[in-house]
């Protein structure tokens, strides 16, 4: 049984193809600058060296046929044909109140997707292109749809709603909804694993820190506060987006330099965050190369990020009590070991008593990593992510009719023997 995961951004497709009965990854990549030209694919197969083909796609149609093209190649690919795969997984950022988990699609699922899909302009579009594209190309093929914000829909009324008119909420769905939901369920639990106690007897704090920031209070087990809001906008600092700031900053930049809506918001999704504050970088890599060279504006983006991160940890451990651990994942929070200690530096009075040489020495996507002392009331962890995998069990799940909530049905991650591949 082969899976396919698809990711269909504004100008990428990302795939990979999971063989279920071996459990491994058996080929992915990515076609890059879809629309925007000059675009191409690079294939990675394990094993093997990297293939690139440059080649226009004009839409993400053109883009999901070279997928398809390039996986089913004699001299490169890794399947005789298209019928080898067994189903489709295709990420969708903003399910709105509609989904809760993980469904298969057919024209009402689809419908429904495009009926919320003002909610995230800048990311359902290009998923529902990549939905129809692959459902055209692969029609005999199931195609499942995984959602960024259902495992979010746990959270209570209290955490999700606005201070602002009800109606606004009646109306137009003005709430919070919060995204990378399927991180945030994979790093849980594990935490849970690594542990020793079961899911739902677990506090834990997940902190997803890419270019994207987001994090999570996960009170027995299930999300009741996230960070992001009614978009991926709101929350921490992150590499070109804002994340919280005064609302009224907006309307005072528009009238100070006779900006329109769609600039200001194109200004704090696109050029704020880390990129605001350097003016030049958004890898942190960078930003903290030029921190140790004395760039005070790099110094001042990690510090207000760290700062940012702190207050995060200590209001989402006030909302939920007695806190088992916190948990970094995702690019910068698997790999940045300075901003992890920034961030977590003088907690030992809340329980978290970092230790500095687990810290450094957790520089790695392929391993999980205890980073505070042996006695640390609190736990950390730095866990690598792994959406995929969440993708291809919950396709697995719905083909095989066993799939139900993530607190019953259980994931092979979620066990005590599972081996990271």
């Amino acid at each position: 049984m082969i899976i396919m995961a698809l990711n269909c951004g504004s100008s990428s497709v990302k795939y990979q193809l999971f063989d279920w009965e071996k459990k491994v990854v058996v080929a992915k990549g990515m076609v890059e600058r879809v629309i925007i030209g000059d675009s191409y694919i690079v294939h990675e197969v394990p094993g093997r060296e990297n293939f690139k083909l440059e080649q226009d796609c004009p839409d993400h149609k053109a883009a999901i046929d070279l997928v398809i093209r390039v996986v089913t190649d004699r001299e490169h690919g890794v399947l005789q044909s298209v019928a080898e795969i067994s189903a489709v997984g295709h990420r969708v950022v903003h399910g709105g109140e509609k989904f809760t988990c993980s469904v298969r699609i057919d024209d009402d699922v689809l419908n429904a997707v495009k009926d919320v899909q003002h909610l995230a302009p800048l990311h359902n579009p290009p998923n529902i292109e990549g939905i129809e594209a692959a459902r055209l190309l692969m029609p005999t093929i199931p195609h499942v749809a995984i959602f960024d914000t259902a495992f979010h829909q746990t959270m209570p009324e209290q955490a999700f709603l606005y201070p602002v008119p009800y109606d606004w909420y009646e109306n137009h769905g003005v709430r919070r909804y919060g995204f990378h939901g399927t991180s945030h369920l994979y790093v849980s639990k594990r935490a849970a694993v690594l542990l020793g106690k079961p899911a739902d007897q677990c506090n834990i704090i997940t902190m997803h820190i890419g270019n994207g920031v987001s994090h999570c209070a996960i009170k027995n087990g299930i999300s009741v506060d996230t960070s992001m809001g009614l978009t991926p906008l709101e929350g921490a600092v992150m590499g070109t987006r804002s994340g919280d700031i005064d609302p009224a900053i907006p309307a005072f930049m528009m009238q100070k330099e006779n900006l329109s809506a769609k600039e200001i918001d194109s200004v704090l999704n696109k050029k704020s965050g880390i990129l605001g504050i350097t003016g030049r970088y958004t890898d942190r890599r960078d930003v903290i190369e030029h921190a140790a060279k004395g760039d005070h504006r790099c110094q001042l983006a990690l510090d207000i990020e760290a700062y940012r991160l702190k207050k995060y940890i200590g209001g989402y451990m006030a909302a939920i009590g007695k806190l088992d651990a916190v948990i970094f994942t995702a690019g910068v929070g698997e790999m940045g070991a300075a901003i992890r200690e920034k961030a977590i530096e003088g907690l030992e009075h809340i329980g978290i008593c970092l230790d500095r040489e687990r810290n450094a020495g957790a520089m790695t996507r392929k391993r999980e990593t205890l980073i505070t002392t042996d006695d640390s009331p609190v736990k950390v962890y730095v866990i690598p992510t792994d959406e995929e995998l969440v993708f291809t069990e919950d396709v697995v799940a719905i083909l095989d009719g066993t799939y139900t909530d993530h607190m019953q049905f259980e994931y092979s991650f979620a066990k005590s023997d599972f081996v990271r591949k």
